[in-house]
């Protein structure tokens, strides 16, 4: 009975080693709560300054770009002698031109890319427009609301086009960020609440000497 009494002791907690795993998860998720916080005031930042969140995601685009098609140069070179060496080669030159003139120009390429980001709403919301009308399905209210919406986003901006470009993509960018934020905040909160209702309350430490001295006394008689 004294071998078994040590045994006890010396053996792991499953409760104490379920407490651990419950303390890292909800570390994990604070952080992860913590990191959606940021995201939400830079969210809210760039919608006070949209001019200045234009401006930082286009350099931010740019660089993207720029390190996309470095590290696809370097891929293309080791993997020379192959069928497809040429073409990495054109994409990755293609990408490394793109992040240079996007990083050198950024009012220009916003320019650009609010006018095919208008082309684009025009375009998807006519089809929506058309679509839902030719087949009436069981959304077709819901589809003519978005093709409506998107229609009207389009010529909008491509009327205030090309002052538009000054904050059209600045709001997108900070209402990403916003939206994004406020999801990571939902799951670092959800789930401290699960880990919290998963994890077995009490103090481990009280439950350790009850178990030993019962041992003992079990041992000794």
């Amino acid at each position: 009975m004294a071998e078994d009494a040590r045994g006890t002791q010396s053996g792991p907690d499953p409760v104490r080693e379920m407490r651990r795993e419950g303390k890292k998860l909800s570390r994990s998720f604070s952080w992860l709560a913590v990191l959606g916080v940021l995201l939400v005031v830079g969210g809210v930042v760039g919608l006070i300054y949209t001019a200045a969140a234009t401006l930082t995601s286009m350099l931010l685009f740019g660089w993207l770009l720029l390190v996309g098609g470095v590290v696809g140069l370097l891929q293309a070179i080791q993997s020379r002698g192959t069928s497809y060496f040429w073409l990495a080669v054109v994409v990755a030159a293609l990408n490394i031109a793109a992040g240079v003139v996007v990083i050198r120009h950024p009012e220009g390429s916003a320019e650009a890319l609010t006018m095919f980001a208008a082309l684009l709403f025009l375009t998807g919301g006519l089809f929506r427009l058309v679509g839902s009308v030719v087949v009436r399905g069981p959304q077709f209210g819901w589809t003519l609301l978005q093709g409506a919406f998107g229609l009207l986003l389009g010529v909008l901006v491509l009327f205030d086009w090309p002052h538009s470009s000054r904050y059209v993509l600045g709001v997108f960018f900070s209402l990403a960020l916003l939206f994004d934020g406020l999801g990571l905040i939902a799951i670092g909160v959800g789930g401290r609440r699960i880990v919290s209702m998963v994890t077995p309350s009490g103090p481990t430490e009280d439950l350790l000497p009850e178990s030993s001295e019962s041992a003992q006394e079990q041992s000794n008689n």
